[in-house]
Formats: structure tokens, C-alpha cells, sequence
């Protein structure tokens, strides 16, 4: 499953550096669309490297940090999305950015039990 949601993770930063490249070149969408692509792009360099920690209170630190950037990575489509900025990819980025923060909330829970 591990290699299955790093693969997950990366498509969502590609689809979001894509997505990232189709905002108009206002400085509002230069601001938003910034703050998107680093949380976005970090919620599968996060999760890599939580892979490769060197225990399990690692590993647990790490989900939390995926979990804070899913959760800041939604903040800025949000604000894309109802300041009308964004185009329609922005609900299915958000969508999935959702989905990636209930799966990683999970993991997180499981892992303090």
C-alpha cells in the first residue's frame, strides 16, 4: 500500500503543478497558486520521507506534517475556488485533497493506538 499511496501523492503534485501553470498571471493567482503548489507538492515528499524514518515516533511525526499540508493544500483551493480565481480543476484537486487527508488521519489515529 505504501508504494501505491507515494505513487497517489506524486500524481496529485503533478496534477497540481499542472494546474499551477493554467492560472491567470495576476498577483493574486502568483500568491495562492505559490502557497498551493509548495503544500501540495510536500504532502508526497513528506509522506516518502516518513517512509524512510528511522522509527516509528519518526514515522509518526512525519504523518502528522502530511496531514497539516493536506490540510493547508484544501485552505488554498478553498480560497482559490470562492475567490473565483480558479478554473474548474480546482474542485476534483480539492476532492482529492480531501480524500488524501482522511487517509492520512486514519493512519495517523491507527498509529497513536
Amino acid at each position: 500500500m505504501e508504494k501505491d499511496l507515494e505513487d497517489r501523492t506524486k500524481r496529485f503534485g503533478l496534477a497540481v503543478i499542472k494546474y499551477c501553470s493554467s492560472l491567470p498571471r495576476t498577483r493574486e493567482a502568483d500568491v495562492l497558486g505559490k502557497q498551493l503548489l509548495r503544500s501540495a507538492t510536500s504532502i508526497g515528499a513528506n509522506y516518502r520521507e516518513a517512509n524512510r524514518g528511522v522509527s516509528r515516533a519518526d514515522f509518526v511525526n512525519k504523518i502528522g506534517t502530511v496531514q497539516k499540508e493536506a490540510a493547508e493544500t484544501q485552505y488554498w483551493l478553498e480560497l482559490l475556488i470562492e475567490s473565483s480565481i480558479a478554473k474548474d480543476q480546482a474542485a476534483a484537486l480539492h476532492q482529492e485533497a480531501s480524500e488524501l487527508l482522511a487517509i492520512f488521519t486514519s493512519i495517523g489515529k491507527k498509529l497513536k493506538e
